[in-house]
């Protein structure tokens, strides 16, 4: 599914540059649950947000899905991130100004789905997920174990092949880690490719590789 080769990205500075990741080379099969771990600055957000294709200031090849990511032109990339790649944030980015129901619906706009079946297929998450009660509140209206139910909920919508999360149980406590990772674990027995930064060792556990950084070097994998 993934493969990059020499992935490197920099900054500029006086007298030189400075090296966020440094000659990062890996692949990734259709149906692994990966984790990337490492200290605070070690790359790892970094790399997630190359692989998810919102950066594309960096040196290096990107294949995904037989395509050359470094070779597309930004619409096309945009393209086969929205029909392909799920996001799970730390910090939920769900739009506020938009209700439950509403935040679930966007990642269908993007693929084109048809109205009618969009609200099929929001009513079939809301009951998933067991939050059909709040499909009317906005999200300043949720705790935030709800938020990030509704925000894993946004992300698996629209069956994504892969699902991307950067600490998804950063903001919450054991209980609603433990549902939030369990819900990955699902979605991965049920063939979804899952590549998560993690700094906890029991979430790294529901995966199967740990890919770990230090100083923007692969580490070990």
């Amino acid at each position: 599914m993934i493969k990059i080769e020499n992935i490197e990205k920099s900054y500029p500075l006086a007298g030189g540059r400075f090296y966020v990741l440094r000659r990062i080379s890996l692949e990734i099969r259709e149906g692994e649950f990966v984790s990337i771990m490492g200290p605070s600055g070690a790359g790892k957000s970094t790399l997630l947000h190359i692989l998810g294709m919102h950066d594309a200031q960096w040196e290096g090849q990107y294949h995904f899905l037989d395509q050359t990511v470094n070779k597309l032109n930004p619409r096309h990339r945009a393209d086969l991130r929205n029909r392909n790649i799920g996001f799970v944030f730390q910090s939920y980015h769900l739009l506020d100004n938009l209700t439950v129901y509403e935040n679930l619906e966007i990642p269908l706009s993007y693929r084109d789905v048809k109205k009618s079946d969009r609200e099929s297929i929001v009513c079939d998450v809301l009951d998933r997920f067991q939050i059909v009660g709040k499909k009317d509140l906005y999200p300043n209206q949720l705790s935030g174990g709800q938020q990030q139910l509704v925000g894993v909920a946004r992300a698996i919508i629209a069956n994504p092949k892969l699902i991307l999360a950067d600490e998804p149980t950063g903001n919450l406590h054991s209980d609603q880690g433990r549902e939030i990772m369990e819900i990955f674990k699902r979605l991965n027995e049920e063939g979804t490719t899952i590549i998560q930064v993690t700094h906890s060792e029991v979430n790294a556990s529901y995966g199967n590789r740990v890919i770990r950084l230090k100083d923007g070097w692969i580490e070990s994998q």
